[in-house]
């Protein structure tokens, strides 16, 4: 599935290069330029320019890839498609210096034209530290922003698809599925429901990643046990946060969409957990419950209003 770079502005890897490097926190190595070189090529570009340049330098790893999508598209929201989708499919593969930090710069720049990041302790809270903030949780500035992951835990393998997963891994870059990875290989096998992992945020606002794998829904509804897994993965990323000195952790709505949980119930769930988690664990953590569909910004806030 995968070649080296081999075009002359990717050129293929040295082997011995003393200047072969990891990634920041969690990854393989990779070939390349030095550190130095990297930012200097990244610095040097367009924000369009970067954008081409990773479609083709991602497109270069693979020979699995029909001829046409080699060369990006005309207008810039089919190249950020297509790069995205390139991002999706990529697996865990070490990482040239020069694609992360082109990707960097890209990603960076990205967030700016996306209205930049949004400080969640700007938020008005409710006595207990809650807050409800309706919008894309990748632009959350907190200590971590919790992920509702897969069990296979290296993120949302499917192009441009509209889940959480996807969109957390696509704006952190690859960093994020090398980081993933080297937990995967860690641990071996799936990861269960209602437990919680911690990565690094790579290139989102947010310091940290919080995986978590909620409970599927499958027949008539949720059992019992579903919603014990449910209110696991709330309490389990609390205490991964407060291990780690965290102060403010960002909730999306776990489990409901792909995973079928429905959503008033699952909003219960999630105040009543976080609620309780706070009242036996007296801390200076602030919580923000992230929505993105109007039905769950209701209800969350008939919650969040009736206590």
């Amino acid at each position: 599935m995968r070649k080296d770079f081999d075009d002359e502005k990717v050129p293929r890897p040295a082997p011995g290069d003393d200047a072969v490097v990891g990634v920041t926190r969690g990854g393989g190595a990779g070939y390349g330029a030095t550190a130095r070189e990297a930012a200097a090529l990244a610095a040097s570009m367009t924000q369009e320019e970067r954008r081409a340049w990773l479609i083709r330098a991602l497109a270069a790893e693979r020979d699995d890839l029909p001829g046409q999508t080699l060369e990006p598209p005309d207008d810039p929201q089919g190249q950020r498609r297509l790069l995205r989708a390139l991002l999706n499919v990529r697996p865990p593969w070490p990482a040239d210096q020069r694609l992360l930090a082109v990707q960097d710069a890209y990603l960076r720049a990205r967030l700016a034209e996306r209205g930049g990041a949004v400080r969640a302790d700007a938020l008005p809270r409710t006595a207990d530290g809650l807050a409800l903030w309706r919008g894309d949780i990748t632009l959350l500035e907190v200590d971590a922003i919790v992920n509702a992951a897969n069990s296979g835990l290296l993120g949302c393998f499917a192009p441009n698809h509209g889940c959480i997963d996807n969109a957390i891994h696509t704006f952190a870059g690859i960093q994020l599925r090398l980081e993933c990875a080297s937990l995967v290989g860690a641990r071996g096998g799936d990861e269960p429901a209602g437990r919680a992992r911690i990565t690094a945020g790579h290139n989102l606002p947010a310091a940290h990643v919080l995986h978590t794998v909620g409970p599927i829904v499958a027949g008539d509804g949720p059992t019992r046990r579903d919603e014990e897994l449910l209110a696991s993965c709330y309490g389990a990323c609390l205490d991964l946060a407060a291990a780690r000195g965290l102060r403010s952790v960002a909730f999306c709505c776990i489990s409901t969409g792909e995973f079928r949980f429905p959503n008033a119930l699952a909003a219960r769930v999630a105040v009543d957990t976080v609620r309780g988690w706070l009242r036996r664990n007296p801390s200076d953590v602030e919580v923000t419950f992230d929505v993105f569909k109007p039905v769950d910004e209701r209800l969350y806030r008939e919650l969040l209003a009736g206590d």
